[in-house]
């Protein structure tokens, strides 16, 4: 193996320039660095925690799910045939994991100055015990060293959860789901640890050629009337019970935007209805995506459970990728989204419940100070989520948190999620966002806004307290 750049991690990566500040973020960090993990929205596979069975290779594990790192290939004209990406049409494309691996090691330099190179070096460094930096040459290194590790018992799944420090960790599920893997997990001690979350596109997003047939299954899997609007309620509230059982303490919802209505019960009817008949116009399969959000937050105050609102992405964007490929294949957008108005509906109608929680994501980062800030700052039943998706990232950390604080304060927001599918890079995404909270903070004391006593407490709760009661977890 050819000698080249050595991997290190500098303990004051992501700190500010400025000695002074610095200083004191590096003793905020000490206090909270340690602390658990508490990853309440993901997209990680809950078979992995059931089944307990040691990844495959390097390949499957780091690259095939991770579509931040293939969007950027891709991006740079590498076929997505060439990084094994499967092809819907069933087409022939690459089988060789680690010639896929070498691929990705010749073009890790695209990543530099990116969220992935933090995340990924931290993987290879702390996770991997990787001395030298990912390169063309060491890519043979990297794949056989990774794969040497990964078939010890301490690189399982359930090992990987305690040598991480997770506390809790929640998966996504759509209604219709079984949840067998998170029924195979009780018994284990390790279904306190792994929960599901309640996702119900799958039976409210008319525009989805499957929802009648969903619907319907929806009413055999409950024994409810879903072709009526009384039935299809009752179905949902089952399901949510359902979901309660396995753990879930939150709902999610991806919908294009923030529209929500409050129709009388005899429109909502008939709009159900042309929905189901696939009558509806585009405006109406919008319209009713908003009537089943302020649905939802009224089952939310109901049983209890956070509703989380992820809207503004514009998926599937590369309509040849999407038709070779399918979702998930990093061509979604961020697009404009306005929460004032189309919230409006829903907050009249139950914005002042201060037992409901609502938290609010966004992808539109123009609304942080002129929308999401000022309404969280208002409403008891709302909370910001932290910059998502596309900012999920040092400078988008610090956006989000230079525009939100002066209006909504800290305590209107919920501390980090990681919202990933990477499992091995939870606890690097989350040091960053410890990392960046102490930075903010530490500038805050200099400028003598606060002091260092009330930076520590705030970093306390932004890494571990205002997570787990936004949601609601023991």
């Amino acid at each position: 193996m050819a000698q080249t750049t050595p991997l290190t991690l500098h303990p004051d990566r992501l700190f500010p320039s400025d000695p002074l500040v610095r200083d004191i973020a590096r003793r905020l960090y000490q206090q909270i660095k340690d602390l658990p993990i508490v990853s309440p929205h993901g997209h990680t596979d809950p078979r992995w925690f059931a089944d307990d069975a040691n990844f495959d290779n390097a390949t499957t594990l780091l690259l095939l799910p991770d579509h931040y790192v293939f969007r950027m290939l891709y991006s740079q004209g590498i076929k997505l045939e060439e990084l094994g990406i499967r092809r819907k049409d069933g087409v022939a494309v690459e089988t060789d994991y680690r010639k896929i691996f070498r691929i990705f090691a010749k073009h890790y330099y695209l990543f530099r100055g990116t969220p992935s190179r933090i995340w990924l070096d931290s993987v290879f460094h702390d996770v991997f015990g990787l001395k030298v930096a990912l390169s063309e040459e060491t890519a043979d290194h990297y794949y056989d060293s990774i794969n040497a590790q990964l078939v010890k018992p301490e690189f399982k799944p359930r090992a990987l959860l305690d040598r991480f420090n997770i506390e809790l960790i929640a998966t996504t599920e759509g209604a219709l789901n079984d949840l067998r893997h998170h029924a195979k997990l009780k018994g284990t001690g390790y279904e306190h640890k792994v929960i599901t979350t309640f996702r119900p596109d799958d039976v409210v997003d008319a525009d989805r050629a499957d929802f009648a047939a969903n619907v319907a299954k929806l009413g055999q899997l409950t024994g409810e009337d879903t072709q009526s609007w009384p039935g299809y309620l009752a179905a949902l509230r089952k399901r949510r019970a359902f979901f309660r059982e396995h753990g879930a303490t939150a709902t999610d919802h991806g919908h294009p935007s923030a529209i929500t209505a409050d129709l009388p019960p005899s429109e909502a009817e008939a709009l159900f209805q042309r929905c189901l008949a696939g009558t509806a116009t585009p405006a109406e399969t919008e319209l009713f995506r908003g009537q089943m959000l302020t649905e939802m937050a009224g089952m939310s105050l109901e049983d209890g459970m956070t509703m989380q609102i992820h809207p503004g992405a514009h998926r599937n964007h590369n309509q040849v990728i999407f038709e070779r490929f399918g979702p998930d294949k990093g061509a979604d957008i961020p697009s404009p989204t306005e929460f004032v108005s189309n919230l409006k509906p829903l907050l009249q109608k139950y914005g002042n419940e201060a037992s409901l929680n609502i938290i609010l994501f966004t992808l539109d980062e123009t609304t942080y100070a002129r929308e999401l800030a000022p309404l969280a700052g208002h409403y008891p039943a709302l909370k910001l989520g932290p910059a998502w998706w596309f900012h999920d990232s040092p400078e988008g950390m610090l956006r989000f948190r230079h525009q939100v604080t002066e209006t909504a304060g800290f305590y209107n927001t919920v501390g980090f999620n990681d919202d990933t599918r990477a499992f091995f890079s939870i606890p690097a995404r989350h040091d960053v966002a410890r990392r960046i909270d102490c930075r903010f903070l530490a500038g805050l004391v200099a400028e003598h806004r606060l002091t260092e006593a009330e930076a520590a407490e705030l970093a306390y709760q932004l890494t571990y307290g205002l997570v787990k009661q936004a949601y609601q977890l023991k």
